[in-house]
């Protein structure tokens, strides 16, 4: 294993508490979160509730018609661990995901601590959240790798058409160990011990179903995600001007959830594009700011295209036809060079930075997590990189893992679980016996 990130109806709204209705619960003597009660006793004698944690009891529904963590904002931290499936049957596979669907009902929500059996059994959960668990803001995303199409569980009949595997790009430098995967789970929270937790805990719970076979951390800027402004990347540029509104919801189904013609079994869910990129940072370092301004054709304090002032700024190309001022190589003018065709193919960003220490030559092994959402992998993520191939920020970068992954829709109410239509479209029009 290799170590190194809606609205209420889709799941991806926080309920959040404000620090006055905390004084009001305390005065109270009780406070009910999501429904549920927890008494000032319970509260008191916690370790790690006597500060003002209040930021950290929001909770982000694991519920709604999508998944949380596809246009949920961003979390400070995350995880992306994948996952080989090691059980034999459809039947097993099943069993897989309703036993992580009930593990991120838990991870999700605030919670005591569940107490061990005795001394002489293994604890209950690994303590490093002390003994009340705040939900911290955590999402857990479920995707699946083009692997788990193959022959062992009879759902190759069932691919959606469009779920390409993921193929080398000239820049490349792909290593198969950092690549692929059956199952990809993207953790994200606002600490790095709910991440941590979290991760350990579906491990404990899918022990000897699965096996991993990467693993890598990820962070944003805590002022970025507090102040809700568009995260900066370790070029120090700002990553996902671009985007989208994520709460415009028709502009959502339009370019990130899947409909008809995909198989009715994935509909609501999306096309996740995963991109491990190394960068060069010595080499960064030392490279003149016009020439890095050049190559990204925005100005790197304010973000603003080259020539204009604010981050979101019109970068006008039609009254820049030769590329005097944004140039005709440079990446924001060939990610989205403002065609009639560039609506169709924009995405949805939602990438971390990561740090792995140290290459073997001694260098720097940190990058971008690029992690993208879609509803069509071609017209999305590919089309938009084929257009980047080739262009002078490739000197400083060097993608070496990732894979193209299928989000499962979301979990619509709690008697259902993740992965269920999958299943069941795989049994009503199964080909093969795979149970």
């Amino acid at each position: 294993m290799k170590h190194g990130k809606e609205h209420s109806a889709g799941g991806d709204e926080a309920v959040s508490l404000s620090k006055r209705s905390t004084l009001k619960w305390l005065g109270a003597g009780s406070v009910l979160l999501s429904g549920g009660a927890l008494s000032l006793p319970a509260m008191a004698k916690s370790d790690n509730t006597a500060c003002d944690n209040t930021s950290r009891l929001r909770e982000i529904p694991y519920l709604g018609k999508h998944q949380a963590g596809v246009i949920t904002p961003e979390q400070k931290e995350a995880i992306f661990l994948s996952l080989n499936l090691t059980v034999k049957t459809r039947d097993e596979v099943d069993s897989v995901f309703k036993r992580l669907t009930a593990c991120i009902s838990d991870l999700t929500r605030n919670r005591q601590a569940e107490k061990t059996a005795g001394d002489r059994m293994p604890p209950a959960e690994s303590g490093i959240l002390g003994t009340y668990l705040t939900a911290d803001e955590l999402t857990v995303t479920v995707s699946l790798g083009h692997s788990l199409f193959d022959d062992r569980f009879g759902f190759s009949h069932v691919k959606p058409q469009n779920f390409v595997e993921m193929t080398a790009f000239p820049n490349d430098r792909l290593d198969p160990d950092w690549c692929g995967g059956d199952i990809l789970l993207q953790f994200c929270a606002n600490s790095r011990e709910t991440v941590i937790y979290a991760l350990r805990e579906v491990l404990r719970r899918l022990s000897g179903s699965v096996a991993p076979l990467w693993k890598i951390d990820g962070f944003l800027p805590a002022r970025d995600i507090e102040c809700r402004t568009t995260p900066v990347n370790l070029f120090g540029f700002k990553d996902g001007t671009g985007n989208g509104d994520a709460g415009d919801a028709a502009l959502m189904d339009d370019l990130v959830w899947i409909t008809k013609p995909e198989p009715s079994w994935i509909e609501n869910g999306s096309y996740q594009a995963v991109r491990l990129i190394r960068f060069e940072l010595e080499f960064w370092d030392r490279t003149p700011l016009e020439d890095q301004e050049n190559d990204f054709g925005r100005h790197k304090a304010t973000g603003a295209p080259m020539g204009k002032a604010s981050e979101h700024d019109d970068p006008e190309f039609q009254r820049d036809p030769h590329g005097d001022r944004v140039l005709f190589d440079s990446h924001m003018r060939r990610a989205e060079p403002r065609t009639t065709e560039r609506h169709v193919s924009k995405l949805r960003r939602r990438s971390y930075s990561y740090s792995l220490g140290l290459t073997p030559s001694g260098q720097l092994d940190m990058g971008l997590i690029f992690i993208s959402f879609q509803n069509d992998l071609k017209k999305g993520f590919i089309s938009t990189q084929k257009r980047l191939n080739g262009e002078p920020l490739e000197r400083y970068i060097k993608p070496f893992g990732g894979g193209y992954y299928l989000v499962l829709p979301g979990i619509s109410s709690a008697q259902n679980y993740i992965g269920e239509s999958l299943i069941t479209a795989a049994r009503t029009q199964a080909v093969s016996p795979a149970d």
